[in-house]
C-alpha cells in the first residue's frame, strides 16, 4: 500500500514539477534583472511591515490592502486629470507624461497614507487604549484586511459609477500604461529597460531616505525610543500616540510609492484582491531579512524575488508563489530573527 502511495506521488511530482537547472543557468541574467524588479516592490512594502512591528509588535496584516488601494488612488489621479486608461501606451509627450507620473505618485502615496492613518485610528488605537492581547490585534488586522477588499470590491463601483470608467469591482481595471519599456543596456544579453532602472532605482532610493529618517532625524530617534521602551518614552516626551500614527502614515506612504512601481512592472493586476498574495510575500521578506530591521527588509524584498525568479525556472512557474512560503517557514524554523535580526527596538536612542 505504502510503495503505491509513493508511487503515485512520484509520478504527480513529476507531472507537475520541471526540475531544470540547466535553464537557470542560461537564463541566470534575466530572471536576475527580474527578480530584483520584484524585490524591490516586495522590500518597499516590506518596509511598512517592519516599521509597524518595530514600534507595537504588531503584524499588521492589512496592511496589504494599504498597498492595494493605493493602486486604485493612482487612477482617481489622473482620470480627474481627463486620463482615460485603454491599455495603450500613452505616447504624447515626455513633460505630460511626467506630471502624469508625478499626479499618480502623489495621488497613490495619499491614498495609501491616509488608508494607513484611518486603520490606526478606527482599528488598533481603541484596543491599545482597552489593553487588548496581541491576538485580539492579529485577528483585527486579518479582519481589516478583508473589510477594505469588500469596499473596493462592492462600495467603489457604485461610488464611482457615473465616471467614464468605474473603479472596483470584480474585474481587474483597464491596464495603465505611462511609460513604453525600452531597452537601454544589456548585462551579458540580458536587456535592462527604462522601467527596470526606475523601478529598482526607486526602491533603493525610498528605502535610502527611510534609513536616513529613522537613523539620522529627531523624528527617528521618537521611533526608536517607542519601539525600545514606549513607557520610558513617554516619560522623557515622546508622545506615543503620535509616534505610532505617523509611522503607520510613513509605511502607507512607502506602500503607495509600491503601488505605482507595481504598475509599471504588472498594469494589468489592478483589483481588488490584488495585494493579498503581494502582501504575504512582503510579509515573508521582512521575515527574511528580519523583520524590524529597515536594512533587513530591502534585503529579504531582493532575495525573495531572485528567489522566486530562479524556482520558478527550476521547478516551474506554477511554483512561483509556494517558493515565497517555502522561504517564510524555513527561515520561521530555522532563523526567527531573520538574516539581520531585529535593530528598530535595540537600535541606540
Amino acid at each position: 500500500m505504502s510503495s503505491s502511495l509513493f508511487a503515485d506521488a512520484t509520478l504527480l511530482a513529476n507531472g507537475t514539477i520541471n526540475f531544470d537547472v540547466s535553464d537557470l543557468f542560461h537564463q541566470f541574467w534575466r530572471l536576475t534583472i527580474d527578480g530584483l524588479e520584484y524585490g524591490s516592490i516586495y522590500a518597499l512594502v516590506a518596509v511598512g511591515y517592519t516599521l509597524v512591528y518595530g514600534v507595537l509588535r504588531l503584524i499588521n496584516f492589512a496592511h496589504s490592502e494599504v498597498f492595494m488601494v493605493g493602486m486604485f488612488g493612482q487612477y482617481v489621479g489622473l482620470m480627474i486629470l481627463g486620463f482615460s486608461p485603454s491599455g495603450d501606451v500613452y505616447s504624447e509627450g515626455m513633460a505630460l507624461t511626467i506630471v502624469y507620473l508625478l499626479v499618480a505618485l502623489v495621488f497613490g502615496m495619499a491614498v495609501s497614507g491616509g488608508t494607513a492613518v484611518a486603520l490606526e485610528r478606527i482599528a488598533y488605537r481603541p484596543l491599545r487604549k482597552r489593553g487588548a492581547k496581541p491576538l485580539i490585534f492579529l485577528i483585527t488586522a486579518i479582519g481589516m484586511s478583508f473589510i477594505l477588499q469588500e469596499i473596493v470590491h462592492v462600495v467603489l463601483p457604485k461610488l464611482t459609477s457615473g465616471m467614464s470608467t468605474p473603479l472596483g469591482g470584480t474585474n481587474a481595471q483597464h491596464p495603465i500604461k505611462l511609460v513604453a519599456p525600452t531597452t537601454e543596456f544589456s548585462i551579458f544579453g540580458a536587456q535592462v529597460s527604462n522601467v527596470t532602472l526606475v523601478i529598482i532605482a526607486s526602491a533603493v532610493v525610498l528605502a535610502a531616505v527611510t534609513e536616513i529618517l529613522i537613523n539620522r532625524t529627531k523624528f527617528g530617534r521618537g521611533i526608536r525610543a517607542v519601539a525600545q521602551d514606549p513607557d520610558t518614552a513617554t516619560l522623557m516626551g515622546v508622545s506615543r500616540e503620535r509616534i505610532i500614527m505617523t509611522t503607520f502614515l510613513l509605511g502607507g506612504l512607502l506602500a503607495g510609492a509600491a503601488a505605482l512601481l507595481y504598475t509599471f512592472k504588472v498594469p494589468q493586476g489592478i483589483i481588488y484582491n490584488g495585494g493579498f498574495i503581494l502582501g504575504i510575500k512582503a510579509f515573508s521578506a521582512a521575515v527574511l531579512g528580519g523583520i524590524g530591521n529597515l536594512r533587513g527588509a530591502l534585503l529579504g524584498g531582493l532575495l525573495l524575488g531572485l528567489a522566486e525568479d530562479y524556482g520558478q525556472i527550476v521547478f516551474g512557474s506554477q511554483w512561483r508563489d509556494v517558493i515565497a512560503f517555502v522561504v517564510l517557514v524555513v527561515v520561521l524554523m530555522f532563523r526567527p530573527t531573520g538574516i539581520l535580526g531585529e535593530s528598530l527596538g535595540r537600535a541606540r536612542v
